[in-house]
C-alpha cells in the first residue's frame, strides 16, 4: 500500500518539483511491488519500439543506400539513353541507338557546355582463375574526358585513371578490386582477362558505395568498340554537362524537344529517357516514401497494442487501489493529484517498455544487417540510426503510455473518498 509523503507541500502546486518526485517514486515502488504484471505491461511497449526502430532505421537504411547509387549523376549533369530512366543498357540491344550525330546536336546547345558519348556494356572479367559481372563503361579522349572525371568525380584510389593512348590498360572499381569477388585483391599492374583479351590494371577507383560506379570497368572508347564489337557512330548514353546548375532543366526540356524531332516520336511515346539527378532522386524517393510509410504503419499498430496493454494494467490497479485513493484524498490529495500520480505511472511503464525496445531493436537491426551482408554480400543492406528517431521512439513511448493512462488516471481521480475508504473492508 502507498503511504502519503512525510512532506505535506508535496500537494502544493508551488512544490512541483517535490511533487513530481514523489510521483516518479510511487510509481516505481507500485511497479515493483507487482514485478510479474508490469514486465508483461512493458513487454507490449518493448515489443513495440522495438519493431519501430528495427523497421524505420532498415527503411531509412535502405533509402539512403539506394538515392546513393545515383551519385554517380552530378548536380550539373544531364544523362540521355535509350529506354529505361534508371540504370545502363547493360549489353541489352536497341532498336534505335543513340548516335554520334545525336552527340554533337546535343553539344550546339547554348546551355550545354560539352556533350560525351559513352558505350555501356555488361560482361564479364576474369581474374585469379574466378569470373565475375562487371559493367565496361567507355571513357572519351582529349578535353571531353576530363569533363567527366570532374563531373562524376572519378578519383584513382591506387595507380592512376586512364590517358589518351590506353589502348590495353583499365581502370576498375572498388568492389571488383576488393578480394572478396575474385579471392584476391586487384592492384595496379595486375593481369585482368576480358573477352579473352588481356589488359592491364592501371588503377584502382575510389569506393563511392554505388554498385554501378564501384562494379565499373573504365576502358578507352576506341579498344571498348573493338572488345566488344560495337558500331563506330552507336552509343549507348549520352552525358551533357550544363553550363550552371540552374540551367540543368532547360538542358533537359531541350534535349527532350531535339530527341523527339530527330527520332520522330511524339511527346509521351519516347523511345529514351532524359535523366538529371533531382528527377532520379525524385522518382526513387516517391517510390521509397511509399514504402516506409507502410513500414510506419506496421510498427504502429505493434505499439498501440502494447498501449492497450497498459490501459487494461492500469484500470486494473485503479480497482485494486480505491482504498489507497481514498487514504490520499482524506489527508489532502485533491483529483488533479491523483490523476497524475496514475498517469505518471502509465508514462512511466511506456518509458521503460521505449527504453528496452530501443535498446533491443538496434542490437537486432545491426545483427540482421550483419547476417544480410554476409549472406547476400549486398551493400544495399543497411541500417540508420538517426537522433531523432531514438528520442522520438522514447518521447512517443512515454506520451503513448501516458494517453492510454488518461482513462483509468480520470476514473481514479473522481472516486469519492468516503465510498473509496469503504472498499475492501
Amino acid at each position: 500500500m502507498l503511504r502519503a509523503p512525510a512532506n505535506t507541500q508535496a500537494f502544493t502546486f508551488w512544490g512541483l518539483r517535490v511533487v513530481l518526485s514523489d510521483y516518479i517514486r510511487f510509481s516505481f515502488l507500485h511497479l515493483k511491488g507487482r514485478k510479474l504484471r508490469s514486465y508483461l505491461t512493458t513487454l507490449g511497449i518493448f515489443i513495440g519500439i522495438a519493431a519501430v526502430v528495427s523497421f524505420i532505421a532498415l527503411g531509412e537504411g535502405l533509402r539512403e543506400a539506394v538515392l546513393s547509387q545515383f551519385g554517380f549523376l552530378g548536380a550539373d549533369l544531364v544523362r540521355v539513353n535509350t529506354g529505361s530512366d534508371f540504370g545502363p543498357p547493360g549489353g541489352t540491344v536497341v532498336e534505335k541507338p543513340l548516335t554520334k550525330s545525336d552527340v554533337d546536336e546535343l553539344g550546339r546547345m547554348l546551355s550545354v557546355r560539352s556533350a560525351m558519348g559513352r558505350v555501356v556494356r555488361s560482361t564479364t572479367m576474369e581474374f585469379n582463375k574466378k569470373s565475375a559481372a562487371a559493367m565496361i563503361t567507355t571513357m572519351p579522349d582529349g578535353i571531353a574526358r576530363k569533363e567527366l572525371e570532374e563531373v562524376i568525380h572519378y578519383v584513382a584510389e591506387k595507380g592512376r585513371l586512364l590517358e589518351d593512348g590506353d589502348k590495353s590498360s583499365v581502370v576498375v572499381g572498388a568492389s571488383l578490386a576488393d578480394k572478396d569477388t575474385f579471392g584476391k585483391a586487384i592492384v595496379p599492374g595486375a593481369k585482368v582477362t576480358i573477352n579473352d583479351k588481356i589488359f592491364t590494371v592501371a588503377g584502382v577507383l575510389e569506393k563511392k558505395g554505388s554498385f554501378i560506379l564501384d562494379g565499373a570497368v573504365l576502358m578507352n572508347e576506341q579498344p571498348a568498340r573493338e572488345l566488344l564489337k560495337v558500331p563506330v557512330s552507336s552509343y549507348d548514353l549520352i552525358a551533357l554537362r550544363a553550363r550552371s546548375r540552374g540551367e540543368v532543366d532547360e538542358v533537359k526540356s531541350s534535349a527532350e524537344k531535339l530527341l523527339r524531332r530527330r527520332r520522330g516520336v511524339k511527346e509521351g511515346e519516347e523511345d529514351f529517357s532524359v535523366v538529371t539527378a533531382a528527377s532520379a532522386i525524385s522518382g526513387i524517393s516517391d517510390v521509397l516514401l511509399g514504402v516506409n510509410i507502410f513500414v510506419w504503419i506496421i510498427a504502429g499498430i505493434s505499439v498501440v497494442v502494447g498501449g492497450i496493454g497498459i490501459l487494461n494494467t492500469m484500470y486494473t490497479a485503479v480497482m485494486e487501489r480505491t482504498r489507497e485513493i481514498g487514504v490520499l484524498k482524506s489527508i489532502g490529495a485533491t483529483k488533479f493529484h491523483i490523476f497524475l500520480l496514475f498517469f505518471a505511472e502509465a508514462g512511466f511503464l511506456g518509458l521503460v517498455g521505449g527504453l528496452l525496445g530501443v535498446g533491443a531493436g538496434m542490437l537486432l537491426t545491426t545483427g540482421m544487417v550483419a547476417v544480410g551482408k554476409a549472406v547476400l554480400g549486398s551493400g544495399l543492406i543497411r541500417a540508420e540510426f538517426s537522433f531523432w528517431l531514438i528520442i522520438g521512439s522514447l518521447a512517443s513511448s512515454f506520451f503513448l503510455g501516458a494517453l492510454f493512462g488518461v482513462s483509468p488516471a480520470l476514473r481514479a481521480a473522481n472516486k469519492q473518498p468516503v465510498e473509496s475508504l469503504r472498499f475492501a473492508g
